[in-house]
């Protein structure tokens, strides 16, 4: 269990970047930001506040989102919640997963094409782009981003413009970019695999969604969640625990298969019992990692500093060696 003091100190640290805001009503116990009644980025964790607090701040204009997470974090989720609270939320919403497609189709599904511009391409076409227009562009799986159609989008978030495959000229476009990857593009431009000049423009906004095994007790509060509609089928104490002891690799989309498999074997009325969740054997501190350790280690030295100084960020980042903005940094990340 985590002791008291320093994560009120967290709280409070967290709670700074709210003081102008109007007050709010009393919240409840969990937070759900997606207006789909389907699933939401449920949670209390400080890591899953953190970056709720930002995408809140980031939806209203209209600048480029990165989204960073691992896979199951959901990144999808987190792009529809910002279009749906920006000015652009009465346009289109367009999703477009990278990976998906060969190069000529990914850049004639993005920025269109006119007739002959390829083989089979016997009429025009527009692009995403165009389609999007007073709305927002999720790109989905960034990192998979052909370098050709890396210098196209620059195009488009500096210029506001694109060019459909057969053409020479121009056209004017009005779409917001959110993108998303699992991949560090950070070690991408460094072997030349992605642009420098577009990994600047789209961090220009940051978003990174915390790891489940990262959540502590969100795990239940979604499990919970999923369960809704399966009533009577609950969760034996036994099996919440199992649930905790897990890494969950797979992120919330691994929770979600998960419970749905173990609500059918439970059967209707029934009690899910750890026998129904089908999960690896090995406990959750038995996979630890040099990864998991090192942040491990991290948190316990700012908790430490944060609580030693009382929660001053300035007093903190000195002692620990790192700039006020190295350590709000490393508290929304790590905390």
């Amino acid at each position: 269990m985590r002791e008291e003091g320093p994560w009120k100190i967290v709280a409070l640290i967290l709670d700074e970047s709210n003081r102008d805001r109007p007050p709010a009503e009393e919240e409840e116990p969990s937070l759900s930001i997606s207006p789909s009644p389907s699933g939401g980025l449920i949670g209390e964790s400080p890591a899953l506040r953190a970056a709720i607090d930002r995408m809140a701040r980031l939806a209203p204009g209209s600048l480029p989102v990165l989204i960073l997470g691992e896979s199951g974090t959901g990144k999808e989720l987190a792009a529809r919640w910002l279009h749906h609270e920006s000015a652009r939320s009465g346009g289109a919403f367009v999703p477009v997963n990278c990976a998906a497609f060969s190069e000529t189709l990914l850049l004639s599904d993005l920025f269109g094409h006119a007739r002959g511009a390829f083989t089979g391409a016997d009429r025009e076409r527009k692009g995403v782009f165009e389609t999007a227009h007073g709305g927002t562009v999720f790109l989905d799986e960034i990192g998979d981003l052909p370098l050709s159609a890396q210098g196209m989008l620059l195009r488009v978030l500096q210029e506001g413009e694109i060019r459909r495959l057969g053409e020479s000229s121009p056209r004017k476009v009005d779409a917001r970019v959110l993108a998303a990857t699992h991949r560090d593009l950070n070690r991408m431009v460094a072997e030349g695999s992605f642009r420098r000049d577009l990994y600047y423009r789209l961090r220009v906004g940051c978003v990174e969604l915390p790891p489940l095994r990262d959540r502590g007790e969100d795990v239940l509060l979604l499990a919970d969640h999923f369960l809704q509609g399966r009533a009577p089928v609950k969760l034996s104490r036994p099996a919440r625990a199992r649930l905790l002891s897990h890494l969950f690799p797979g992120n919330v989309r691994e929770l979600q298969n998960v419970l749905a498999v173990a609500a059918a074997l439970a059967g209707d009325g029934g009690l899910i019992e750890p026998e129904h969740l089908e999960l690896p054997s090995e406990a959750k501190t038995g996979g630890s990692t040099y990864h998991r350790q090192l942040d491990a280690l991290r948190r316990r030295l700012i908790l430490e500093a944060l609580e030693k100084h009382g929660g001053n960020r300035v007093e903190a980042a000195r002692e620990l060696g790192v700039s006020r903005q190295g350590l709000s940094y490393l508290i929304c990340k790590l905390l």
